[in-house]
């Protein structure tokens, strides 16, 4: 049996402290799906489309992963469907591990053939959240070492575009 895992996130934007964890996570698992979700907690910068074309582009080297965009359907469901077993979640500190837990809990819940695995963000991103870049850079706070420079270019770009919409 494939061990067959999907990394479900809003990825907004995709940060070095996701790409440590899917390539971490290609060395545990046969085939790794990266799953751009809509979180309807936040309000997304970038299209479901500029994030997987980001992906795509930071994860070209890595053979076992594959990047799916998904709008309507409960993280368990998909998984389901895409055939993974394992669900890969990572962790920074107490407070994402206490949210993460709970959704483990319920996916167990929905799907118990379905196994969550955390990973410990590497200490070198475990400071980092894709909100508290975007806040970073909206004060004009240099975030390029945290992120992919496809991601930095679009990142930069998009903050350049929305102060000129509020001038």
């Amino acid at each position: 049996m494939s061990k067959i895992a999907l990394f479900p996130g809003s990825f907004d934007p995709l940060t070095n402290g996701h790409l440590n964890m899917i390539e971490r996570s290609t060395l545990l698992f046969d085939k790794v799906i990266i799953g751009v979700f809509v979180n309807t907690n936040k309000t997304a910068l970038f299209s479901l489309e500029e994030k997987l074309i980001f992906i795509k582009e930071a994860v070209a080297h890595l053979e076992n992963v594959e990047v799916i965009v998904q709008e309507k359907k409960l993280t368990v469901e998909s998984a389901e469907e895409l055939g993974a077993n394992f669900l890969i979640r990572g962790i920074r500190n107490i407070k994402d591990y206490e949210y993460e837990k709970d959704i483990a809990r319920m996916n167990h819940h929905l799907a118990p053939h379905l196994e969550t695995v955390f990973l410990l963000a590497d200490e070198t991103y475990g400071h980092i959240s894709s909100s508290l870049l975007k806040e970073m850079l909206e004060f004009g706070g240099d975030v390029s070492e945290y992120l992919p420079q496809s991601v930095n270019r679009a990142l930069n770009q998009k903050n350049r575009e929305m102060k000129r919409n509020e001038e």
